[in-house]
């Protein structure tokens, strides 16, 4: 198996398959040997209320473009060393890994609210569309108040 190497501050991805969790971190690490914290977030599909896929779709033109302006705007934010964004598209089942996030900075604070802030855009101001299946069918799932108050703490 090769190995990944990073080798910019600024890794984002959209996946159609699944990704290699401990790679990527062990990756990103090795990348950022200089920072004092690096910090990581990984999104599972939730098995919650008889789910039994997840979808996610996006719009090209858009989805990769914001997800690295996002993360730029995180590094340029906190002072980061580092922001790995990777998002997962298609169709999902419970366990799955849908989202990882790691940001590596000079000092652990920062590091743990890029990662905060990456994560609070990514649920409610990203460019996917979501739905899931449970056992009555398909059902488009729109952010939570919860989300849209959690992204609101950022402006």
């Amino acid at each position: 198996m090769a190995r990944l190497v990073l080798s910019a501050p600024l890794d984002v991805r959209l996946l159609d398959k699944g990704m290699s969790v401990g790679e990527a971190l062990a990756a990103f690490n090795a990348a950022h040997g200089e920072a004092g914290g690096v910090v990581s977030f990984l999104g599972k599909v939730r098995p919650d209320g008889g789910v039994r896929a997840l979808e996610l779709t996006f719009y090209a033109p858009l989805t990769l473009p914001g997800m690295e302006e996002l993360a730029q705007t995180a590094i340029n934010r906190f002072v980061l060393e580092g922001a790995l964004v990777w998002h997962r598209v298609g169709v999902m089942t419970p366990g799955e890994a849908i989202v990882l996030v790691a940001t590596a900075a000079r000092h652990r604070r920062s590091a743990f609210e890029a990662a905060d802030f990456l994560m609070d855009h990514l649920k409610s101001a990203a460019w996917f569309w979501k739905r899931e299946r449970r056992d009555d069918g398909w059902h488009w799932i729109e952010p939570r108040g919860e989300d849209h108050a959690d992204l609101v703490r950022w402006k």
